[in-house]
């Protein structure tokens, strides 16, 4: 398994409001978020801390791959990262594109959400985000990069397949 993380900002009334999220880059699927009004590694941390709860807690080998930010390369992210057993990944710096499946999600929540309103305060923004990621964006919203369907399908025939199989 190989996830993708980045992070995002959001302009509201009361200030910036901080995203990190973890993408799962088999199926599409965002599996981990964490809002902040800092910077700091445990903005991502947290990230993916709920990454790791959505996938049950045993994460073993999983390749974690996200920009050179100081959050990535802090000692506590790699920490974290080290007692889930998840190995670390970084594209080079200044190079955009090896994080292209990070920042495709977020040209698309600004797309199709943050850019279509004001936000007066940050609390309304996390909520609108979340109903997107999960209500449309995990749910209902088709892929090209996995055969036009959704990520929640994709996992789930993933399911179906290994179930079958055994």
């Amino acid at each position: 398994m190989i996830w993708a993380g980045d992070i995002t900002y959001v302009r509201t009334w009361e200030g910036w409001l901080f995203l990190a999220t973890v993408i799962d880059l088999y199926s599409r699927r965002v599996i981990g978020w964490a809002f902040a009004d800092h910077l700091r590694a445990s903005l991502v941390g947290d990230a993916l801390t709920m990454a790791v709860a959505t996938r049950g807690g045993h994460v073993d080998g999983v390749i974690f791959h996200s920009d050179r930010g100081c959050q990535y390369t802090s000692a506590e992210f790699a920490e974290l990262c080290a007692g889930h057993g998840v190995r670390q990944s970084m594209g080079k710096t200044g190079i955009c594109w090896d994080n292209a499946a990070a920042e495709s999600f977020f040209a698309t929540l600004k797309r199709e959400l943050v850019y279509r309103h004001t936000w007066p305060a940050r609390a309304q923004a996390k909520t609108r985000i979340v109903r997107w990621i999960e209500g449309w964006y995990n749910a209902r919203r088709l892929h090209s990069t996995i055969d036009y369907q959704t990520p929640n399908e994709k996992e789930d025939a993933w399911h179906t397949e290994r179930q079958q199989a055994a």
